[in-house]
């Protein structure tokens, strides 16, 4: 870097230039956000900071986060943190990042009756669990995740929010009573091509489904078959997935099924109700 960089408007320049240059479409918002990771403020106040000097250290410490970045690693891991709904979610390589689309899972556990029984099946960071526990503390909320380095996290997750959600290690359903299920399973096909900061970074466990993309989602559907006590459950899907995961839960014994589509219009939840 030029040794007459001095000033943050300076360095976010640089930065932007360096991410754009290989690929990065989110170059300049990419550059504040590791900014502002370093100076412990938000991305306003480097407007306002634009002319102050960028001493060494920061400088140092900034070419390290932007080289990483560089190299396609996702900014929530660079930060150790993501946004989703209402918190900010500790986040590292052991879990998916949590999307926005994901949220329409929280929505739907909205949804529920008070007091019910709310399981959050592959929990990963805990970010549907949590998420649902802080905006209807009412209900009975447990995650259960295979991965026990991914139940750390999300209990770690729980411990800093304070918010009471039950833990497990259990590979999709264990043997508790459930009112809801909700789960964001792996559904991508496997082989299929995915951007750089998803395919060398992320969990591939947490992301591939199978040939068809829907082994795990099949075995989840199989398993609510026999159990006649869940009253609904809300399932991810990726967005050719509708009809077939409609199915599942269809012959699962659900009566009623819909698909709701996210914020591009594309399918990604499908919910099954139990017609008694």
């Amino acid at each position: 870097m030029d040794a007459t960089v001095r000033t943050l408007a300076d360095e976010l320049a640089w930065a932007t230039a360096s991410l754009a240059e290989v690929g990065i479409d989110t170059a300049r918002l990419d550059a504040e956000l590791l900014m502002a990771h370093l100076r412990g403020g938000d991305r306003a106040r480097l407007i306002l900071d634009a002319d102050v000097r960028a001493d060494g250290d920061l400088r140092t410490r900034y070419l390290a986060l932007v080289a990483r970045r560089a190299g396609h690693e996702p900014i929530a891991y660079i930060t150790a943190k993501q946004g989703f709904r209402h918190l900010e979610l500790a986040v590292d390589p052991r879990v998916l990042i949590p999307r926005p689309e994901t949220e329409l899972l929280v929505e739907v556990g909205l949804e529920l009756p008070a007091g019910a029984r709310v399981v959050d099946v592959g929990t990963g960071s805990g970010a549907i669990a949590l998420a649902l526990k802080q905006e209807r503390p009412d209900l009975a909320v447990t995650g259960l995740e295979l991965s026990e380095a991914a139940l750390a996290l999300a209990r770690h997750n729980a411990a800093r929010l304070r918010l009471e959600v039950a833990f497990s290690a259990s590979d999709l359903l264990d043997d508790g009573d459930y009112d809801a299920v909700l789960a964001n399973l792996p559904y991508i096909t496997d082989g299929e091509p995915l951007p750089p900061s998803v395919a060398a970074f992320e969990p591939a466990r947490a992301l591939y489904g199978g040939p068809d993309g829907l082994r795990v989602i099949r075995a989840l559907c199989a398993q609510l078959a026999d159990r006649p006590g869940v009253g609904a459950v809300a399932l991810e899907i990726g967005a050719t997935q509708g009809e077939a995961v409609a199915g599942f839960l269809t012959a699962a014994g659900f009566g009623a099924v819909e698909v709701r589509t996210d914020l591009a219009g594309l399918d990604r939840v499908v919910i099954g109700r139990r017609t008694r």
